[in-house]
């Protein structure tokens, strides 16, 4: 979740120098589909903070940050634009740590507008939007699957900075959300969204058509304010009942355990993964 954008976390390392969890039954369902909520798994809700970082790290790494400040941490399960490899990110990684006692956030970087500053290996336009949209979320609920990340977690869609005053990019942008959220829906995965409160995340509170817009905002605000209340800056009404997640701080080099990691910071009341 970067500068230009999260393609790359690197890139903005170079540009920019606990709680439990709850099992809350159909919670935020209106918001997610119009499927009956009979249908839908259970959702997992953690509450607290949790941590992402670029390359997910090691389980050895995992076990001794376990128990520290953080409880959930963002994983980046696909995407053209994901910026990081990611070889400890397995099948055999999600049980482990799972089993460890954490909470995982699958965070799939897709498509990014082209009105947006920077370059992109997949960048959307009004005419491949819906295509791209159905697209990569059929490919976020493989690599999801794959993983052991099973229906009923949500997948937050990655959409860094872009200029929304921009109408024909905006209204694209919000093609391709609806399709990407759409197909998750019908696979049974929840939607979520990862976006600045300037530009990415205001565009999807500001839509006058809610059909088919993220039921979980994950909004970017870097005032080191570990909260997902007192700096909302949005309506009141939306996205209620554990479904908001901040991050509040970037860039935190940390060490718990005898390993160094440098993450983000947020602070967490939203959909986890279900996992095992």
């Amino acid at each position: 979740m970067v500068s230009s954008h999260r393609q790359s976390k690197k890139r903005r390392y170079i540009t920019w120098a606990v709680a439990g969890t709850a099992v809350v039954a159909g919670a935020g369902l209106a918001a997610q589909s119009s499927m009956a909520a009979t249908t839908w798994p259970a959702q997992r809700t953690y509450t607290g903070r949790a941590f992402d970082t670029c390359t997910a790290p090691s389980a050895a790494a995992m076990q001794a940050w376990h128990g520290g400040l953080y409880g959930a941490a963002a994983v980046y399960i696909g995407g053209k634009n994901r910026g990081c490899s990611q070889p400890n990110l397995t099948a055999s990684w999600v049980k482990t740590v799972s089993a460890q006692g954490w909470k995982l956030i699958p965070l799939y970087v897709g498509a990014q507008p082209s009105c947006q500053t920077g370059t992109s290996p997949e960048k959307l336009t009004a005419a491949t939007a819906a295509s791209l949209g159905a697209t990569d979320a059929a490919d976020a609920v493989a690599k999801a699957s794959a993983l052991g990340i099973k229906a009923g977690s949500p997948v937050y869609l990655d959409m860094e900075s872009y200029d929304i005053t921009n109408k024909a990019c905006n209204d694209a942008v919000l093609t391709y959300v609806r399709a990407f959220d759409k197909a998750l829906h019908a696979k049974t995965y929840r939607t979520g969204y990862y976006g600045f409160t300037s530009s990415s995340a205001k565009a999807i509170a500001q839509a006058t058509d809610r059909t088919d817009l993220p039921g979980n905002m994950w909004y970017a605000l870097w005032d080191k304010q570990n909260t997902t209340t007192a700096d909302w800056p949005f309506a009141a009404t939306q996205w209620t009942n554990h479904s908001r997640a901040h991050q509040y701080m970037v860039n935190s080099k940390e060490t718990r355990g005898g390993y160094t990691i440098t993450v983000d910071r947020d602070a967490w009341d939203a959909p986890v993964a279900i996992t095992g």
